[in-house]
């Protein structure tokens, strides 16, 4: 069996830009990846495709931003570990961490979904925005980013690096429950969705209640998930239109779901 002494620099070339490959596909632009990476697109083409390795100081900006370590010169990402376990760990693993261990691919497909749900900050408008569910060491994960108007409007950073969330997925009753957060915040979402009726059997709709005081305005509104697949142009068309809209703006079967007329219960 060869061990990672015995593999050549082509074939840790290769490696690298799998690994790379499967991190960059988190995100729906390689062009936007490239941008917030600082790095030419053309070089990091040449990553991907396995023909070079990057400098030093570039390859701790990759692990940096992806937040991995430099193993993904040498074995599969998947395989990395990111810390102790907690939800999937020995304390919880028969607790909440069945919900992690038991989701499954046909249950709650990997890939971009479109969400679109009422504003916290403005009862008036909805938000609009894109999410990337994804498999990694046996737990379902999410991504995304929060409307830049959104984060404007409470005085806060409007960079990529602030407006990201992340978080994990659990099966939950008949549906999913994720809990997602900020970068360094202190507070979360529950989410709480369910599939629905639908032509290509790609909806979902729930709900998602914030952790906030009492008096701190809505807490809890719906929501609904569409999930995209790798459907490259709904996924694109997406991201550009992501943000704060009005209820006219709302995709018909997403506004029918919502049912912004009727409170919530």
């Amino acid at each position: 069996m060869m061990t990672p002494q015995d593999r050549s620099p082509a074939e840790l070339r290769n490696m690298f830009g799998a690994n790379l490959r499967q991190l960059a596909d988190q995100y729906p632009s390689i062009s936007e990846l490239s941008r917030q990476l600082g790095i030419n697109r053309t070089q990091f083409n040449r990553y991907l495709s396995g023909e070079s390795f990057p400098r030093p100081d570039v390859l701790d900006r990759i692990c940096r931003f992806f937040e991995v370590d430099a193993r993904i010169l040498l074995t599969p990402v998947d395989h990395i570990s990111t810390g102790d376990r907690v939800v999937n760990g020995p304390f919880l693993g028969e607790f909440l961490g069945q919900g992690v261990q038991q989701l499954t691919e046909s249950f709650f497909p990997s890939g971009f979904y479109r969400f679109s749900r009422r504003s916290f900050i403005d009862e008036n408008k909805f938000v609009i925005g894109l999410t990337y569910v994804f498999r990694s060491g046996g737990v379902t994960y999410i991504k995304g980013f929060e409307a830049k108007e959104a984060m404007r409007s409470q005085g806060l950073s409007t960079n990529p690096s602030a407006r990201e969330f992340r978080g994990y997925v659990s099966t939950h009753e008949d549906g999913v429950a994720f809990v997602i957060a900020r970068r360094k915040a202190m507070t979360y979402s529950f989410n709480y969705l369910a599939r629905v009726a639908s032509l290509e059997n790609n909806f979902w709709s729930g709900y998602v209640a914030r952790t906030v005081r009492e008096g701190s305005g809505e807490r809890v509104t719906r929501m609904v998930y569409e999930h995209l697949r790798r459907n490259r142009t709904e996924v694109l068309k997406t991201a550009r239109n992501a943000g704060l809209v009005t209820e006219e703006d709302l995709l018909p079967f997403h506004l029918r779901l919502l049912t912004p007329s009727q409170p919530f219960r």
